[in-house]
């Protein structure tokens, strides 16, 4: 399973790298328009993404700063966006790098910003959640770049998996071998 994790955190790094990628040639109309997701614009649903990681991973490293609300807009320019998107990147990056298997293995308690409850739960099922997350929220987005005419975004994992990804296949094919 680390494995598995390390390569879905390098993947989301890819898949961030796309639609930023694609988000920067927007113009500014087009990048706050409301085109109908969750969040509304891109912008807004890039925030949340952002936002979201940064709840997660203050609950996981106990370290960082963690907005109070999901729909929070912590940046309005997406250059500083973007910037702050590389930063959380190499973050979760680094923090799944450090994990273990008796880490994944054990319980994890958090407050969901939404209910002032605690939930125990399998760290390996919340560390699924934060890679699932994003996926589907990248959907939306890719959703909003096709509504404005430009061209469709590969983000399925397996393209990552054929490029800049291939290290992941190899290093776990290797360790089968050995």
């Amino acid at each position: 399973m680390l494995r598995h994790f390390r390569m879905l955190a390098a993947y989301n790094r890819w898949a961030n790298a796309q639609v930023y990628t694609a988000a920067a040639e927007l113009s500014e109309a087009e990048f706050r328009s409301d085109s109908g997701a969750f969040f509304g614009s891109l912008h807004r649903t890039l925030n949340h993404l952002l936002v979201a990681d940064r709840i997660w991973m203050k609950r996981f490293t106990g370290i960082g700063e963690a907005p109070v609300t999901l729909d929070a807009v912590l940046f309005e320019e997406l250059d500083a966006l973007a910037a702050a998107r590389k930063a959380e990147d190499e973050r979760i990056i680094a923090w799944t790098g450090s994990l273990d298997e008796a880490c994944l293995a054990g319980d994890f308690t958090y407050v969901p910003v939404t209910q002032p409850i605690h939930i125990t739960q399998p760290l390996s099922s919340a560390l699924a959640h934060l890679f699932n997350h994003p996926t589907h929220h990248r959907g939306q987005c890719h959703m909003m770049l096709t509504a404005l005419g430009k061209p469709s975004l590969g983000l399925d994992l397996i393209y990552f998996l054929r490029s800049e990804g291939r290290e992941c296949c190899e290093a776990t094919a290797s360790s089968r071998l050995n």
